[in-house]
């Protein structure tokens, strides 16, 4: 796992000038056209409600909204955020003008235009494979494709999708339903394969929130599914137990209160952020690549340089609590012998008082926590952020670099997939064609044994065995010495004088205590299983660099990207594991002082 990273670019470097911004919590729409006309009024105050209590829950997250500004439900959504100051991104399912053929003219399409004019960020999806303008033009199944491509969009990369819809399955490709039921299950038919959707079908994310406004059609038998009532309004997950609730979620809730831990720690350290950060990416190399990228770029400065921030603290407060842990043992076994000195017990309750203090100060300031998560983002977004460059995908149309990542481990770091949806939301829609970015790719990202991955695997595997080799020296160096002493007081014990005796058990109880706390420190940081982990990914980059050079065309070198991506990505899910079941812990800390 690589701390302090960013080496393809100097120190304070400006990356191009991206400032430092916050993550929002985007909202994607989803709903009907012929929403019925005496159910606007109550509909629009919903929307406003929900909108509001979003910005109330989470003001550290400034909500974004979603929409593919279709007549209805759309365009409601998307006047009510701009009414509210929300920024707008409108993302089209085709070319604006190709689009707006769907809007009847005079004031619906004019409407449409307008919202188009006065939001934050336009996007216009690409045709569908096969798919041509003449084609989408006609209404039938290649329109419907776009439609049903814009809903994989939205739902890939929201946080939360507000669906104006009946309840009903209407059968149609693209239609809401559809929409919500990718959102949920990773599936729509006519569009995506089962196979491509058995990759994550199972997996029970934060991918799946849905706030359900319940709403009625203007056409006939337009009532909403049995069970529900017009204007009703729930919360719908895949939970089993709980699919329907009141209130939103605890899983979901402590996701976006990371979230906006991670802003508030964005903006505290935002000078420092921009002085100290190391970018994946030369300004030279900015030019020349997709400007795109720098979003993705600009998020990995963030979380970079807060995960060595955290870590810093992480490493200072274990290495404080050990060294007063191996003075709480000395300060008991100096008491134990000598039980007339009491100001033994006096130093031994101020090392304790000491450590204490400094486990709660990391435990409210939550640096383990934040270290650990905040490097698997960084290493997140460098791997989304080198595939990016290079154009590579994975082939399915609803898979994106920030699927799978962390799937296994605890529901809170769901929230790092919430940034990378974010952050590589412009990236996905075109994936990059040009063959500067493999190279790229290769020399920064792969780089040789003195720069890139390469070289910070390389390195670390050689400072991780010396660290080890300096534990199993203090170890067998301590069992030297204890069996000598041993030895001394079995031959010599009767005879000796009682202040040697005395000066011998103590040397020899406070050295074995030195080994044992050296050793409880290595378990700690995870030295062997860090030395094996970098040696094994020492060799899967260069494994990369090789094949690489042995391929034939670039397809066969974005093949090998990818998989060396998916590589990278497991181990820094493996190492988040591993470092987790590894807490700051008073308790360990205390057994070890005896």
């Amino acid at each position: 796992m690589q701390a302090g990273a960013g080496q393809t670019g100097p120190q304070g470097a400006s990356a191009s000038g991206v400032p430092v911004t916050p993550v929002p919590l985007v909202v994607a729409v989803t709903g009907h056209r012929d929403l019925v006309e005496s159910e606007l009024p109550s509909i629009r105050e919903r929307v406003r409600a929900f909108m509001a209590d979003l910005e109330q829950r989470y003001p550290d997250l400034p909500v974004v909204v979603m929409s593919g500004l279709a007549a209805g439900a759309d365009s409601l959504v998307a006047e009510e955020a701009l009414a509210l100051g929300l920024k707008l991104i409108a993302a089209l399912p085709m070319p604006r003008d190709l689009y707006a053929e769907d809007f009847a003219t005079g004031p619906e399409r004019e409407r449409f235009h307008e919202l188009c004019a006065r939001a934050h960020e336009l996007i216009e999806l690409p045709f569908t494979p096969g798919n041509t303008a003449d084609l989408a033009r006609e209404h039938g199944h290649n329109r419907d494709r776009q439609y049903a491509q814009l809903g994989v969009f939205l739902s890939a990369h929201c946080h939360v999708l507000l669906a104006l819809w009946d309840g009903r399955d209407s059968g149609e490709l693209g239609g809401t339903a559809a929409v919500v039921n990718f959102h949920q299950n990773d599936m729509m038919p006519g569009y995506t394969s089962r196979a491509a959707a058995s990759q994550r079908m199972l997996a029970d994310d934060e991918s799946d929130l849905v706030y359900h406004i319940v709403c009625s059609r203007d056409r006939p038998g337009g009532a909403p599914q049995n069970g529900l009532a017009p204007l009703e309004t729930t919360w719908l997950t895949t939970d089993e137990y709980a699919p329907r609730t009141a209130d939103l979620p605890l899983r979901h809730r402590l996701i976006f209160e990371r979230t906006g831990d991670f802003n508030r720690d964005a903006r505290r350290h935002a000078a420092s952020i921009d002085a100290q950060k190391y970018p994946l990416c030369s300004d030279v190399d900015a030019a020349r690549l997709n400007p795109e990228l720098q979003r993705i770029n600009a998020g990995f400065c963030i979380a970079d340089w807060l995960a060595i921030h955290y870590q810093k603290r992480t490493l200072l407060a274990l290495r404080f609590t050990h060294v007063l842990a191996f003075f709480m043992g000395s300060m008991f076994i100096l008491y134990s012998d000598l039980e007339t000195l009491d100001y033994f017990l006096y130093g031994l309750l101020g090392f304790v008082l000491l450590t204490l203090a400094i486990l709660v100060a990391a435990g409210r300031g939550a640096w383990h926590r934040k270290y650990l998560d905040y490097r698997a983002l960084a290493e997140g977004l460098r791997v989304q952020f080198f595939w990016a460059a290079a154009g590579v995908t994975s082939g399915n149309v609803t898979k994106f670099a920030h699927d799978n990542f962390l799937q296994k481990q605890d529901v809170e770091l769901g929230w790092i997939r919430n940034v990378m949806r974010v952050t590589g939301l412009r990236c996905d829609i075109a994936p990059s064609n040009d063959p500067e970015g493999i190279a790229f790719a290769r020399r920064e990202w792969i780089g040789d044994d003195g720069s890139g991955q390469l070289g910070y695997y390389r390195r670390k595997s050689v400072e991780r065995l010396g660290r080890h080799r300096l534990t199993s020296k203090l170890e067998v160096t301590s069992m030297g010495i204890g069996a000598v002493s041993i030895a001394l007081l079995l031959v010599f014990g009767a005879v000796m004088p009682d202040a040697l005796r005395n000066a011998l058990i103590l040397a020899l109880g406070i050295v074995l205590l030195l080994a044992g706390v050296r050793q409880a420190y290595a378990h700690r940081t995870a030295e062997s299983e860090l030395m094996k982990q970098y040696e094994f990914m020492y060799r899967v980059f260069r494994s990369a660099r090789r094949r690489l050079e042995l391929a034939q065309d670039d397809a066969d070198r974005r093949r090998i990207l990818l998989l060396l991506g998916d590589a990278a990505l497991d181990e820094h899910a493996e190492w988040i594991i591993m470092h987790r079941e590894r807490p700051l812990d008073q308790t360990r800390i205390w057994r070890l002082g005896r």
